[in-house]
């Protein structure tokens, strides 16, 4: 089993979406990434489950949440900030576990950017991404 840490995952931007032709570039301010992964459920319990419950999973739930150091001089942060900002404000993401691939790529909509102003530490935001509208449907790619 090959162990890869947080550290050399990577997630990659485009700010005119996945469909757009800017070019990637890695988000090197981001920590403490998550991507959420969940699916709705359907009951499809009949009397042949002989008193047991039967589910099914039915739509695809993503989001991708992190936190950035405020930095105004990062195009990063920027791009980021940016995409809150704008109505509608769509995004191309690429959430990696290496440069490679494997993980999410879609356009996403950035709906948290909470602001933390800690005493005696640097101020930072909490960033959500969620998954949106767009002519180009989301997509796992899997690494080499």
């Amino acid at each position: 089993m090959a162990i890869v840490l947080g550290y050399n995952a990577k997630i990659y931007y485009q700010t005119d979406g996945v469909g757009g032709s800017a070019g990637w570039v890695e988000l090197t301010n981001a920590t403490d990434v998550t991507i959420n992964l969940s699916k709705g459920e359907a009951d499809v319990t009949t009397r042949a489950n002989v008193g047991w419950r039967a589910t099914v999973g039915t739509l695809k739930d993503l989001s991708v949440s992190w936190s950035m150091v405020w930095d105004d001089a990062d195009p990063g942060f920027t791009a980021i900030k940016n995409a809150f900002l704008a109505e509608p404000g769509v995004i191309g993401l690429r959430v990696y576990v290496s440069a490679g691939g494997d993980g999410p790529e879609a356009d996403f909509d950035i709906v948290n950017f909470t602001r933390n102003e800690q005493l005696a530490e640097a101020l930072t935001v909490d960033v959500e991404a969620k998954i949106t509208y767009s002519a180009t449907p989301p997509v796992w790619n899997e690494a080499p």
